[in-house]
């Protein structure tokens, strides 16, 4: 069976090697032999995935040595305002935490670079968010941010990062922030994940289209990418659902005979993350039935293989989250640099 296409996503928390390594003996086996720390833990209904990759573990795991911060809110809904305050709350922390070893002085400039397509929603979080910037504090202006979006190679016939490197050898910023937006290989993370990493970026990587990588490397100064998933590979979609409707026929059989299921006066709806014996359905649907979502998500990846269209999701409601992200990455990009400023004097 073909393996699944794992680059098919910007997340390093679901990267083949971090997903393969999540119980404790792994996660302890793959730091002593790579010099790659996995870090979990919550702060309220944030979960926070903090990865660092030192240079032996670039070799082994073929991601760039550095930190990765992932923060998620996986209950998170439009209208959870509970759930974006501790979202903003976590994400101004480790947008300090990152940048605790940069100093801000009075002088200092800091670009700030929304990468995408305005015109594509899903794609429009960066350009929004220097929207958000620039309108947000029209009539207090920061001196020390400088905003900029480049649009997309396809639009302007450049290359993205070319823009980037000469407006910095312009200004000379002290850092780079680039915002981006993610592809993702899990739909639970669609538009419920912000993650912070001094690595840079590749540009379009998650869905396929390699461009020119903007980072400290290329730039000649820090560079700091804050993105959010708001895209997701379609067979992802099928394997999920497929997953679902397996373990709530499974969860109801199970339920069947219970008293619970007797006295039950309503449609009863199983919970999403109880165990279930899978056993239960594999007279009704074969084998397949008990493998794995990541196997499932295998024989559908081999299945559309040659299929020539390859689709990439979206929500339905994509407009409402990026205008909520672009409003709150703004808001928290002010609050830290206000904090770093003051700590500076």
């Amino acid at each position: 069976m073909i393996e699944v296409n794992w680059s098919r996503t910007d997340l390093i928390d679901e990267s083949k090697e971090v997903v393969e390594h999540q119980t404790k003996q792994q996660k302890e086996r793959l730091q002593q032999s790579s010099g790659v720390n996995i870090e979990e833990f919550n702060e309220g209904r944030v979960k926070i995935t903090r990865v660092n990759v030192d240079k032996i573990g670039q070799e082994q795991i073929g991601k760039k040595e550095g930190k990765y911060i992932t923060l998620s809110v996986p209950t998170l809904t439009i209208d959870d305002q509970n759930g974006f305050e501790q979202l903003e709350k976590a994400f101004t922390k480790y947008l300090d935490d990152i940048h605790k070893d940069i100093e801000i002085k009075q002088d200092s400039k800091i670009l700030v670079v929304g990468l995408g397509n305005k015109t594509i929603t899903p794609d429009a979080v960066g350009p929004f968010a220097i929207d958000a910037m620039q309108t947000e504090h029209s009539e207090n202006p920061s001196d020390h941010f400088v905003m900029y979006a480049p649009g997309v190679t396809g639009q302007t016939g450049f290359e993205t990062s070319d823009f980037i490197l000469a407006l910095t050898e312009k200004i000379k910023p002290s850092l780079v922030l680039v915002i981006d937006a993610l592809a993702t290989r899990g739909s639970s993370r669609l538009c419920k994940t912000i993650q912070i990493t001094d690595t840079g970026i590749h540009p379009g990587s998650g869905v396929g289209n390699q461009r020119t990588e903007v980072s400290k490397e290329v730039m000649g100064v820090p560079v700091t990418a804050i993105g959010v998933p708001t895209v997701v590979d379609a067979t992802v979609i099928i394997a999920d659902a497929i997953d679902h409707v397996f373990r709530s026929i499974a969860a109801r059989i199970e339920e069947k005979n219970k008293p619970s299921g007797k006295l039950s006066v309503r449609s009863w709806t199983p919970d999403p993350n109880a165990q279930v014996n899978l056993d239960l359905i594999k007279p009704i649907f074969g084998e397949w039935s008990t493998w794995s979502t990541n196997d499932r998500l295998q024989l559908f990846e081999e299945a559309f293989a040659s299929h020539p269209e390859r689709l990439i999701v979206t929500p339905k409601e994509v407009d409402v989250w990026i205008t909520k992200y672009s409003l709150l990455i703004s808001k928290c990009l002010f609050s830290w640099l206000d904090q770093k400023v003051k700590k500076s004097k």
